[in-house]
């Protein structure tokens, strides 16, 4: 019965959090991506806090009342995750094969997906909007019952691997308090909807994000140093400050292009058509917002102290896989939808991820 329960938990939880995410009020937001059938913008249902808040509190109540043990998703965390591998791929299929081929071979559809963008009932769950959310509140309930787990079954509490959960905690709710920022990043705009982006929210993203945790949430603390502890949680923050900067002055440019971001009046390209910031984020490298988000994945390995463990290191080593292949295919996307004035803009910033080294 316990391996059943297991394996059908993220089946439970992702059917909640769609529930809450149908039923809570939510702010109808228009974002920078097209229908490709009518041209028009796509609208979406902004309200991923408040299905969090209401998530996490649902967890704090089953706990409390030992309905299900706050322990729960780490120990049976094994099970959970084939359970959320069998949701992802019966979905991927699902998704790509209510579309028409693109002319590819079936397995590039499959991966990559047929359709740039896939609602029902006129938005009333979007897929893309569903599988991120889905992600994010199951990593954030995983992390909770991971410190949970680490503080009810560790004597010497290890502060560095309760900042790496604070990290995570963090990474989440920043991601769906500025949920409407993200309708103007690469996922929205270029990403097709398929196994890559289908399994890779409702299956890698809640489990595999984490995984600097899994192998280290049993072990007491190694004695590194409070400094060091310190050092690694600035060291994220300066990932963040990176990262959500760069969409931030991003999206301001995108939504009110005359108007200055921390005091910074926009320096812009324009061929009279189209027009590139090329100052601050935007001007230290070309995707910058990368290099944030690898630097608060290298905290988070770091934090636990246990650098000797090969396992930490494989988010990390995921971004940098992830978004240096990204940053290639989109210079790719850029240089045919912007031409020449492309060409002006990577003369004037000249690295593509890393400030005078790439």
């Amino acid at each position: 019965m316990r391996i059943l329960l297991g394996l059908i938990t993220p089946l439970v939880a992702y059917s909640v959090i769609t529930l809450l995410h149908l039923i809570i009020p939510v702010r109808r937001t228009t974002g920078y991506a097209r229908n490709d059938a009518t041209g028009a913008l796509m609208t979406y249902r902004i309200n991923g806090k408040y299905v969090l808040w209401a998530s996490v509190l649902l967890w704090f109540a089953l706990g409390y009342t030992d309905v299900v043990p706050y322990e729960w998703l780490y120990e049976t965390r094994w099970l959970g995750l084939v359970g959320a591998v069998a949701i992802g791929l019966g979905f991927s299929f699902f998704v790509v094969l209510k579309y028409p081929p693109t002319g590819r071979p079936f397995l590039a559809d499959l991966w990559f997906g047929r359709a740039k963008e896939s609602q029902l009932r006129d938005g009333l769950v979007d897929a893309k909007m569903w599988f991120y959310l889905i992600g994010a509140v199951m990593l954030q309930l995983n992390v909770l019952s991971f410190a949970a787990f680490h503080l009810e079954n560790v004597d010497d509490v290890n502060p560095g691997f309760l900042l790496g959960c604070a990290m995570l905690t963090w990474f989440v709710w920043d991601y769906l308090t500025f949920e409407k920022i993200h309708l103007w990043t690469y996922d929205f705009i270029a990403e097709r909807v398929g196994f890559k982006l289908g399994w890779g929210c409702l299956a890698f993203y809640p489990y595999f994000y984490a995984v600097s945790l899994w192998f280290v949430a049993d072990r007491p603390d190694p004695g590194r140093g409070a400094w060091l502890t310190v050092l690694f949680g600035a060291i994220f923050l300066l990932g963040w400050v990176l990262t959500r900067g760069a969409n931030l002055q991003k999206y301001l440019f995108k939504t009110a292009p005359d108007r200055a971001f921390l005091g910074m009046k926009p320096e812009v390209l324009t061929d009279g058509k189209n027009s590139l910031l090329a100052n601050g984020f935007w001007g230290a490298s070309r995707h910058i917002n990368y290099l944030g988000e690898i630097v608060q994945a290298v905290a988070v390995a770091l934090t636990a102290g246990y650098f000797g463990v090969w396992a930490v290191w494989l988010y990390p080593a995921y971004y940098v896989g992830l978004l240096f292949t990204r940053q290639a295919d989109d210079d790719k996307i850029c240089r045919v939808k912007y031409g020449k004035l492309w060409d002006r803009y990577v003369a004037k910033v000249r690295y593509r991820i890393i400030p005078y080294v790439y």
